[in-house]
Formats: structure tokens, C-alpha cells, sequence
């Protein structure tokens, strides 16, 4: 499989791949910085729940999830490497000023413009990925430029547990925004790949009134035409309610489990970055491989997984810390986020047009950050400070239990997004013919 992959595709698109890849890890170390450091930044500025969760949710993803379906539409029409490097350029100087905050308002500020910089990589990417592999191999190149999430997510949590003591949380951000600034400016490097569309003489389109209202156009005929576009999208939804509610990962650990917060952000790290990085690729593969020798679309894949890995992923919240099935839990709840990217965002660009597979990422990533993380991480602190003022000793074990039971609605969804998959898949062909 690994051969075949060589030999289709070029080395080109392998180095821009890896590159991307390198740059969504970057962005979701940035992103996950606050969570990772809960525990250091939640009593240093008395933050309450309810803060810490608007934080980590509300001004980033409102500014990440409109400026993004903007984003998605520009990526369609401009030079992909210039606007990819101006997002980094653009987060990485709003990540370092987050060091320097004093409080709930001055950590809120940054973040809306780290969520207008971040907002144009993914859908941009994407768009670069998909002019660069074939359709067959887009779940392999989506799962690996989504280990960036994972790992991005584990190497977090590793720079708060080895970093957090000695360098302190505000320099910690200082030094990945210098990081940022040097890979933003390597993005200039990469030159944009021919796009995959029929328009005329495959002229790149150009930024208009009109071009920009018949891709949104398009993106709401795409969504009435399939059916399996809008389970897969409605999926996704429910599965980062608890992914939001998870910001709170690190609370529970040491609050209510009682470790010390340098060395279970160590442990949970490594646990992020080895089981997210096998999630990505075995995720990727292995959705490709059932999308390609079933009658069924990547999301029956997922829907396996979900259900097969739902009671341990319940019960691991009451058990003794320390326990193999405590570990066990945490190392599943790794394994199947690097599992549900690639198969996903896969999935919604080849229920599209080609012209408008940047665009249609951008509004997958609103729902899923604007609906789903939002209801989980501020939800999430409403509900553990509301459980808190009740009496309960252990608000942020039942507050996430809570969370996981209702993103359970994900698991029927997936299993009709697989269900209807290669139906639609024709549907659409037919509809848009001579229209991308």
C-alpha cells in the first residue's frame, strides 16, 4: 500500500504535505496552549469555569469559524502559499501577546485575532491538498496532515509539563509565536499547484461579488442535493461537543485524580502524540481501504470505531486513576481523534464541486467549532461551576460524563453518512456536471 502511494503520487506533494502538516501541528500547539496550561493560567489570573471555558472557546472559534468560511471562499480564488503564510504570520504575532496577559480581558483580545490568523490554514490546505493527490489517496494525505491535531494537541501538553516550571506559561508563548513567524515566512517557498477545475483554459477564478455568490451558491445546492454531506457534517458537530467539554481535561486529572500538573500533562502528552499519530495514519489507510472494497462511504468506518469504543470511553471517568482501563480510555480517546479527520474532511470535499472544496471545509469547520466546541467547552463551564455550587465533589468527572452521552447522537449519523455515501457520490456528479 505504502509502495503504491510512492509511485502515484509525486515527491512534490509529499514535501507540501509534510509541510502543511508541520504547520497545522504548530497551529494546534498554539491553539491548545490555554488547555494545556489550565492549570497554571486558571489561578494565576482567578479565572472561574465559566471564564476558562469562554477562553478557550468563544473568542477564538466565533472569529476562527466566520473568518474561516471567508477564508475558504479566498482560497478558492487567490495564490494558496501567500495567504497560508499570511495566517501563520498573523497568529504567531497574537500568540506571543497572549504571554503577556494580566487577565480575563487581555487573554480574550489575542485570541480573536489568533482565530482570523488559523482560520485560513485548513481550508486553504486542503484546497492545495486536493490540486495535489488523487481522489482515492485523500484519505491517506487528510489523515496525515491531521496529525498535526493529535500530536499538535500532545506536544501542547508535553511543553506545559516539561516547560511550564521552569520557563513559566508566559514565555512558553513568546517562544512558539517566534517559532510561528520564521515557518510563516518558509511558506513563501511553496509555489500553488495547478487547480483541478474546468473552467476555461483552467484560468485560477478571480474575487468577485459574483464568483463569490455562485460558490455559496453551490456550497447550499451541494448540502440540499446529499444527504450523506449533511450527516457526515451533523456527526461531526456532535463529536466536538465532547472534544469542547474535554478542555477541562487537564482540571479533572489534577482537581479530581489527584496528580501533580507538570507530571500528567508529561504523561498525557506522550499518550497524545503516539496514539493520536496512529490514529491519524491507520484512520487515513484504513478508511480508504473500506470507502474502496465496500458499497459504503469513509464514515461507516468511523461509526465502527464510535461504537465499539463507547462504554470504555464512559466508564474510564469512574474508575481508580492509575488503573489499565483509566489509561486505556485516555489512549482511545487519542487514537479515535487522529482516526475521525482524515476520513471526514475527505468525505465532505468529494461530496462537492471542485471549485468549491475549499470553501465547503470552511463551513464544515464553522459547524463543527461555532456549534459543537462551543456547546462543549462553555457548556462545559457552566455546567462543572453550576454542579460545583450544588454540592458535588466531583463536577468536572460528571460534567464530562454529560458531554460524552450526548455526542453519542455522532455515532448514527456516521452510520448513515456511510450508508448513502456512494449513492450521493453519483447524484452529485450528475448534477454538477459541467458546473465546477
Amino acid at each position: 500500500m505504502i509502495l503504491s502511494l510512492v509511485k502515484e503520487v509525486p515527491m512534490n506533494a509529499y514535501r507540501l504535505l509534510f509541510f502543511l502538516t508541520l504547520l497545522n501541528l504548530l497551529n494546534f500547539v498554539d491553539r491548545q496552549l490555554i488547555a494545556s496550561f489550565a492549570n497554571f493560567i486558571v489561578p494565576d489570573l482567578g479565572l472561574t469555569d465559566t471564564q476558562y471555558g469562554f477562553l478557550t472557546t468563544v473568542p477564538f472559534i466565533v472569529f476562527y469559524s466566520i473568518a474561516g468560511l471567508f477564508m475558504g471562499v479566498l482560497a478558492d480564488m487567490v495564490n494558496r502559499p501567500k495567504l497560508i503564510a499570511f495566517g501563520v504570520v498573523l497568529w504567531s504575532i497574537f500568540t506571543a501577546l497572549t504571554g503577556a496577559a494580566k487577565g480575563f480581558i487581555s487573554m480574550a483580545l489575542p485570541r480573536m485575532f489568533i482565530g482570523v490568523g488559523e482560520s485560513i490554514l485548513t481550508p486553504t490546505s486542503m484546497s492545495l491538498l486536493s490540486d495535489s493527490f488523487p481522489s482515492k489517496k485523500m484519505g491517506f494525505a487528510a489523515g496525515f496532515y491531521y496529525m498535526g491535531v493529535p500530536i499538535g494537541v500532545g506536544v501542547s501538553l508535553l511543553i506545559a509539563g516539561y516547560l511550564g516550571e521552569s520557563l513559566g506559561w508566559r514565555n512558553c508563548f513568546y517562544l512558539l509565536g517566534g517559532i510561528g513567524l520564521i515557518l510563516g515566512l518558509c511558506a513563501l517557498l511553496f509555489k500553488d499547484r495547478k487547480r483541478q477545475s474546468n473552467t476555461p483554459d483552467n484560468k485560477s477564478p478571480t474575487l468577485s461579488k459574483e464568483s463569490t455568490a455562485n460558490i455559496v451558491k453551490t456550497l447550499i445546492k451541494a448540502l440540499k442535493t446529499s444527504s450523506a454531506l449533511r450527516f457526515t457534517i451533523v456527526a461531526g458537530v456532535f463529536y466536538h461537543i465532547v472534544l469542547g467539554a474535554s478542555g477541562f481535561e487537564q482540571l479533572w486529572l489534577v482537581q479530581e485524580r489527584g496528580y501533580e500538573r507538570s507530571e500528567i500533562a508529561q504523561l498525557v502528552g506522550w499518550i497524545g502524540v503516539f496514539a493520536g499519530l496512529s490514529g491519524n495514519l491507520i484512520g487515513g489507510i484504513l478508511s480508504d481501504w473500506w470507502q474502496e472494497n465496500t458499497n459504503q462511504g469513509r464514515p461507516m468506518f468511523l461509526f465502527w470505531l464510535a461504537l465499539l469504543t463507547l462504554p470504555i470511553g464512559i466508564f474510564y471517568r469512574f474508575v481508580e486513576p492509575g488503573t489499565s482501563i483509566f489509561w486505556i480510555g485516555i489512549i482511545i480517546g487519542y487514537f479515535q481523534l487522529g482516526c475521525f479527520f482524515g476520513p471526514t474532511f475527505s468525505t465532505v470535499q468529494e461530496l462537492v464541486p471542485d471549485n468549491i472544496k475549499a470553501t465547503v471545509v470552511s463551513f464544515y469547520i464553522l459547524t463543527l467549532n461555532l456549534i459543537g466546541l462551543t456547546i462543549g467547552s462553555l457548556g462545559g463551564g457552566l455546567c462543572a461551576d453550576i454542579l460545583r455550587s450544588s454540592g458535588y465533589s466531583e463536577p468536572y468527572t460528571l460534567m464530562l460524563v454529560i458531554f460524552s452521552i450526548i455526542s453519542i447522537v455522532s455515532i448514527p449519523c456516521y452510520y448513515l453518512a456511510g450508508i448513502k455515501y456512494k449513492e450521493d457520490k453519483i447524484v452529485l456528479e450528475e448534477t454538477f456536471k459541467g458546473e465546477s
